[in-house]
């Protein structure tokens, strides 16, 4: 590569499945039951850099199914992604890992999900799009809000 290459820079160097788990309490009973389930989606988001330009990004998705009272799965994935990142000032690389990289990371993590319901003999999710450029801003506005409001108690 050329020296001359100054730009911000930005490549995806590996996407893999970090962790999965799949669990069905109450089977076989629960087939028994009607199909009405109550979903629950419940997903975070964690960012840990591994050198100077590298970053492993890891969205976790817990998807849990009841049906009344009974649990009728519940699904974890932790889908991984190492990515590169260089060159960029220190919100607009907070804003790629934060927001970007869960997007990348998001179809994947659905997939695994909707492959585990089918084998498990559930249907599948189809989980839908996540703006989490939305979340990202909605967290960093929750934690502006929050900094003067621990500020002001420290200061009583």
């Amino acid at each position: 590569m050329s020296e001359q290459q100054q730009g911000p820079q930005f490549s995806i160097q590996r996407i893999y499945l970090k962790d999965m788990s799949f669990e069905t309490p109450n089977s076989p009973e629960i087939f028994r039951e009607e199909w009405k389930p109550q979903l629950k989606l419940d997903l975070d988001n964690k960012t840990t850099k591994l050198d100077d330009d590298n970053w492993e990004v890891v969205l976790t998705i817990t998807l849990t199914a009841k049906v009344g009272e009974k649990t009728a799965f519940l699904i974890e994935v932790q889908q991984a992604g190492i990515f590169l990142a260089k060159g960029f000032e220190e919100d607009q690389l907070k804003n790629m890992l934060g927001s970007y990289c869960p997007t990348t990371l998001f179809p994947y993590a659905r997939e695994t999900i909707d492959n585990l319901l089918v084998k498990g003999s559930f249907p599948p999710a189809m989980l839908a799009p996540i703006n989490f450029e939305a979340m990202y801003r909605q967290a960093q506005q929750n934690q502006q809000q929050a900094a003067p409001a621990a500020s002001e108690e420290a200061q009583h």
